[in-house]
């Protein structure tokens, strides 16, 4: 059955008629026509196609998109600033922290959205007590980016990447 549904995605509002089985990845893919997302499981394990839903991170693949709503959808082209590369991007290139780039859409979104719940104080399973106000440590940045897969391997980058961000942003490390 298709319905009508409105996606607000990196600042765009996009009016759209969709299947309601359709979900967000698939009508940012193939019915908007970006990109920058990617199919890589379908099923929500391997994070290629992992967006911020009002900066927080999800698989898109999971979602449907008739259930945004009014919800704004960013992805890692939508992190740029006017075009400006995001400072995540910039650390990606200068510590070589992608090698083919198919997942670094989803890594960079996600460590964007890692980032902040850092920063509220959110803990993860790396957090010594779900009291503590945790760090960046690397082993937190490791079990917080856990969802997203890299089958180049890059992960040795990706960490000192991350962290560099966080900690130019004042995050504590």
């Amino acid at each position: 059955m298709d319905t009508q549904i409105t996606l607000r995605v990196d600042g765009v509002v996009h009016p759209l008629t969709v299947d309601t089985r359709t979900t967000l990845l698939d009508a940012l893919r193939e019915r908007l026509r970006n990109t920058s997302p990617k199919k890589g499981c379908d099923h929500g394990q391997c994070g290629a196609c992992t967006v911020l839903l009002d900066g927080r991170r999800v698989n898109s693949c999971l979602i449907l998109a008739v259930t945004v709503g009014d919800a704004e959808v960013t992805t890692s082209d939508g992190l740029a600033d006017d075009g400006d590369p995001h400072p995540l991007h910039r650390s990606f290139v200068e510590y070589d922290a992608f090698q083919c780039g198919y997942c670094t859409p989803g890594q960079i979104c996600s460590a964007a959205g890692m980032i902040e719940e850092v920063r509220r104080g959110w803990p993860s399973a790396a957090t010594g007590t779900v009291t503590d106000e945790p760090d960046l440590t690397d082993a937190e940045i490791r079990e917080r980016m856990s969802g997203n897969l890299c089958r180049c391997a890059a992960y040795a980058n990706i960490v000192p990447a991350v962290a560099a961000v966080a900690e130019a942003e004042g995050v504590r490390r």
